[in-house]
């Protein structure tokens, strides 16, 4: 099994949540070739739309009825496991700091650009889908380290896979900007 670095999630989707037509229009123009595009108009039909199946979320700030920040409040406290750019003309300021989105682009966006971020993004997720696996099998190997339970031939394997998964990590992380590397690490917290 080898690493791939471009990997990205079977049928990757992006959901786009913005109230003017044209932006979700030339968000499905830009990146219906490659991802599925689900769009959404405002805040409360983003959370009838928005389930596990969603990897990325395009996300305005300034919309009616909920703002783009509440949203992004409420997509975080339902634990969805996504990534989410925020797609707003306004430009942070030190109010942003602290809102838990994954990335901020500033419209308008090339489509180069959109896709650069989409991109990003789902290495990301890659990297988190990496770290998992790996903690899972050394988790494994502890225990049975732990138990007295060693099999010559099932920790060979084990520690293939291991290795393997090792590998994976440090591909994808050698495609990392110093921005997703602060973007993965925030929350390890201090001790």
């Amino acid at each position: 099994m080898t690493a791939d670095p471009s990997y990205r999630p079977t049928d990757p989707t992006v959901l786009a949540v913005d109230d003017l037509e044209e932006y979700l229009e030339l968000y499905e123009a830009q990146l219906g070739d490659e991802y599925r595009v689900r769009t959404a108009s405002n805040a409360p039909d983003a959370l009838d739309v928005i389930d596990d199946g969603v990897d990325v979320v395009l996300l305005d700030r300034e919309m009616p009825e909920m703002s783009g920040d509440d949203l992004l409040s409420h997509i975080r406290d339902a634990d969805h496991d996504c990534r989410v750019a925020m797609v707003t003309a306004i430009e942070p300021d030190r109010d942003v700091v602290d809102m838990g989105f994954d990335a901020y682009l500033v419209k308008p966006v090339s489509r180069d650009r959109l896709h650069g971020a989409v991109e990003r993004l789902l290495r990301r997720t890659r990297y988190d889908d990496e770290l998992a696996k790996l903690y899972d099998l050394c988790a494994e190997r502890a225990t049975r380290d732990g138990h007295g339970t060693a099999d010559d031939e099932v920790d060979t394997d084990l520690c293939a896979e291991i290795n393997e998964r090792r590998r994976a990590l440090d591909a994808v992380a050698a495609e990392f900007s110093p921005d997703d590397y602060r973007a993965t690490f925030r929350d390890i917290p201090n001790f």
